[in-house]
């Protein structure tokens, strides 16, 4: 039986439509990147996820942050052309309004996403990151530290989903389920003011994915 366990239990559902949502890239050899907006443990609907119309301008690349690859809107997705079969990176920051935490003050939520496995450097904030080339074994990190007991959810290419945690070194192993793309999700809560989507927050949820389709 498909079980989805969401990674972002930190959020109240109630308190934003980020609760339920993840920003996710899936690329298939050197193709162009799709990028979604959505619950990735559901099909994503042909006319897109009633939220991806707030996916307005992600910053996708390859190597280097400051060279974002254009983008393209399709019907159900944002695809962006880029050179090589090297793996993909993108952030953004400006999706979902802030919402009112338990606490009354705000927070905004901030997306990291990352399609392939053949890199062992991080370029994002938050990242899942193999330790070794087309490897099994993760490490979740935070600006490049491990984050020891980080929860992860995998998604396997049938959408069986499981969470499970990093060990005191961050990592995870991530059992073979079959070929296919899997995808691999974690959050991680920061205090401090800062400004997300034109508004002072008190805090930032991170929310990072990683997919890969495994031979």
């Amino acid at each position: 039986m498909k079980k989805w366990l969401a990674p972002l239990l930190a959020i109240s559902a109630a308190a934003s439509p980020a609760a339920a949502h993840e920003v996710w890239i899936e690329r298939d050899g050197a193709a162009p990147a799709r990028i979604y907006l959505g619950e990735p443990a559901e099909a994503v609907p042909e006319s897109g996820d009633p939220e991806f119309p707030k996916l307005k301008a992600p910053v996708l690349f390859t190597g280097n942050r400051d060279r974002p690859a254009p983008l393209v809107r399709r019907t159900n997705h944002i695809e962006a052309a880029v050179s090589g079969a090297g793996d993909v990176r993108l952030v953004d920051d400006n999706v979902f309004e802030p919402w009112a935490g338990e606490d009354g003050k705000l927070q905004g939520v901030v997306y990291h996403a990352r399609a392939g496995r053949t890199e062992t450097r991080h370029a994002l904030d938050l990242e899942i990151v193999p330790l070794a080339a087309g490897g099994d074994s993760f490490a979740v990190l935070w600006q490049g530290s491990p984050l020891p007991g980080a929860k992860l959810t995998i998604i396997d290419p049938d959408r069986w989903a499981k969470s499970t945690l990093a060990d005191d070194k961050g990592v995870v192993a991530v059992p073979a389920r079959g070929r296919g793309r899997y995808l691999l999700s974690t959050t991680h809560e920061v205090k401090g003011d800062r400004v997300l989507s034109g508004k002072p927050v008190a805090s930032a949820v991170h929310v990072s994915t990683l997919t890969y389709v495994a031979p």
